[in-house]
C-alpha cells in the first residue's frame, strides 16, 4: 500500500487562508449579530417610547376607548394607579417599573415601555410582540451568515490563486530536481520569494558539493585504474625474473656461489618491486589530495630538515642550504618533503653528485622557487622533459631505480601551482628547479 501523499503547499496556503478568514468572520459575525439584535431592540424601544408619549398626551381619551379595542395580540396597553388597574386592553400587562422590559403574557413575549403620566401617580405600559424585532433580527443575521460563508469561500479561492503564484518558484525548483538528468545544471534563478531564493541558493551549494564529490570519486577511480595498470606493466618483468630465479633454485643443483648469486638477484628484484609499489602509492596519494589538505608550511625549515636527513643517510654527501629566513606557503608538508628528498636522492644516485646546494627564495610577489644544484654528470638537454614522465629513466641513470622519483617531484610542483624543470648548474651538474605558487592571500614569511 503506497503511503498517503501530503497536501501540496498551495493547498495548505489556501486552507490556512480559509481558516484565518473563518476565525475573523466568526468573530465579526458574532459581534455584528449582537449589534443587529441590540440595534433592532433599541429601535423598537424608541418607537414604543414615542407611542407612549402620544398616549400620555391623550390619556383621558385613550382611557375611555381602550376597553372597546380588541387588541388581537398586536399590541397591549395597561394603565395603573398604584397597584390598581384603571384601564387595559384584553391583554393585560403585569405591573412594571418605568423603563423598557421584555415580559411573557400567556406564553407570548412582549416588549414593554412603561412611563409615568405627568401630574399623577399613574403608570402607562405599552407593549408589542417581541417577535416583530426578532424576525427582523433573524433575517438580517441570516444575511450576515451567508455573507460570511461567501467571504470564507472567496478567501480560500484567492488563497489558492495567489498561493499558486507564490509557490511557483518552488515548483520550478522541484521540476528541475526531478528532471532526472545525469548531470543537473544549476537551479533556475528565482526571485520574489525569499524562501525560494534561499532554497535555490542552498540547492546550488548542494549540487556543487555533489559535483565535487562525483569529480573526486571519478578521480579516485581513475587513480585506482592507473595504479593497477602501472603496477601490472612495471611489475611484470621483475616478477617474471623472480619466478625464473625461484624455479632455478628449486630445480637445479647449484653450488654455493651460484645460489648466492641468484639469491642476490632475488633480493635486488624484490627491492625494486617494493620501491616501485611505494612510489606508485605516493603518486596515487598525491592525485587524491585537494586544496582542503593544504596547510601553512615553511619551505626554509623543510629544506633544512631534508638536507640533514640526506647527509645522515648518504655518508660523504655535503648539502648546503641557502634560503630566506622564512618562506611560508599553503601546501602539503609531506608532499613537499617528498619532492625535496627525491630531488636530492636523484642528484646523488643518478647524477653521481657529492655536493648539493638547496636554494629557496621568493621569486616574485606570488611565487617561491627552490633549486637543487649538484656537481654530478647532469641531465642531457634532450632528456630534460622526458625524465619527469612515469617509468622513464635517463640514459645515465643508475640501475635499480623505479623511474618514478622525478615524476613524484613534478607532481608535487603541479599540486602546488607550479612546475619542475632542469637547467645547467654552476656546480657543473644539473639544476632542478621547483616553482611553487604563493598567492597574496596565503601566509607569507
Amino acid at each position: 500500500m503506497s503511503p498517503r501523499r501530503s497536501y501540496s503547499l498551495r493547498a495548505r496556503v489556501a486552507a490556512a487562508t480559509a481558516l484565518g478568514a473563518t476565525v475573523i468572520v466568526a468573530l465579526l459575525g458574532v459581534f455584528v449579530a449582537f449589534a443587529i439584535s441590540r440595534n433592532n431592540m433599541n429601535q423598537l424601544d424608541r418607537r414604543l417610547e414615542t407611542a407612549t408619549r402620544v398616549l400620555i398626551a391623550n390619556a383621558a381619551t385613550a382611557a375611555s376607548f381602550l376597553p372597546t379595542f380588541g387588541d388581537g395580540g398586536a399590541f397591549a396597553v395597561t394603565i395603573r394607579a398604584g397597584t390598581d388597574v384603571i384601564v387595559s386592553t384584553p391583554t393585560r400587562l403585569p405591573e412594571l417599573d418605568p423603563g423598557a422590559a421584555t415580559v411573557h403574557v400567556d406564553g407570548t413575549a412582549y416588549r414593554v415601555n412603561t412611563s409615568r403620566i405627568a401630574d399623577s401617580d399613574s403608570l402607562i405600559s405599552l407593549a408589542v410582540p417581541a417577535a416583530e424585532a426578532r424576525d427582523v433580527t433573524a433575517e438580517q443575521q441570516r444575511w450576515v451568515a451567508v455573507s460570511g460563508v461567501l467571504a470564507i469561500a472567496a478567501a480560500g479561492g484567492l488563497g489558492w490563486i495567489f498561493g499558486g503564484r507564490a509557490v511557483r518558484p518552488i515548483t520550478a525548483l522541484t521540476r528541475h530536481i526531478g528532471a532526472g538528468t545525469p548531470q543537473p545544471g544549476p537551479p533556475p534563478k528565482v526571485s520574489g520569494v525569499r524562501e525560494a531564493e534561499e532554497l535555490a541558493d542552498e540547492l546550488e551549494l548542494m549540487l556543487a558539493r555533489i559535483a565535487e564529490a562525483q569529480a573526486q570519486s571519478a578521480a579516485s577511480l581513475d587513480t585506482a585504474r592507473d595504479f593497477a595498470a602501472a603496477s601490472a606493466h612495471e611489475l611484470r618483468t621483475p616478477l617474471t625474473a623472480m619466478r625464473t630465479d625461484i624455479e632455478v633454485l628449486s630445480t637445479l643443483q647449484l653450488d654455493d656461489a651460484q645460489r648466492a648469486e641468484i639469491l642476490g638477484d632475488l633480493a635486488r628484484t624484490q627491492g625494486r618491486v617494493e620501491a616501485t609499489l611505494s612510489a606508485l602509492e605516493r603518486l596515487a596519494s598525491g592525485e587524491l589530495s585537494s586544496e582542503r589538505d593544504h596547510v601553512p608550511t615553511d619551505l626554509a625549515e623543510l629544506c633544512d630538515i631534508a638536507a640533514q636527513e640526506a647527509m645522515r643517510q648518504l655518508p660523504g654527501l655535503a648539502v648546503r642550504v641557502e634560503s630566506d629566513p622564512s618562506l611560508v606557503i599553503n601546501g602539503l608538508p609531506a608532499g613537499l618533503r617528498l619532492a625535496l628528498d627525491n630531488a636530492i636522492a636523484n642528484a646523488v644516485r643518478h647524477g653521481g653528485g657529492s655536493t648539493v646546494v638547496l636554494t629557496a627564495r621568493r621569486s616574485g610577489p606570488e611565487a617561491v622557487t627552490v633549486t637543487v644544484d649538484d656537481n654530478g654528470t647532469g641531465v642531457p638537454v634532450t632528456e630534460r622533459e622526458a625524465v619527469f614522465e612515469r617509468f622513464v629513466r635517463g640514459s645515465g641513470a643508475a640501475r635499480g631505480g623505479s623511474g618514478l622519483g622525478l615524476a613524484l617531484v613534478a607532481q608535487q610542483a603541479q599540486l602546488h601551482g607550479g612546475r619542475a624543470y632542469f637547467e645547467d648548474s654552476e656546480l657543473g651538474g644539473a639544476r632542478l628547479v621547483l616553482e611553487f605558487a604563493a598567492p597574496r592571500n596565503q601566509p607569507r614569511g
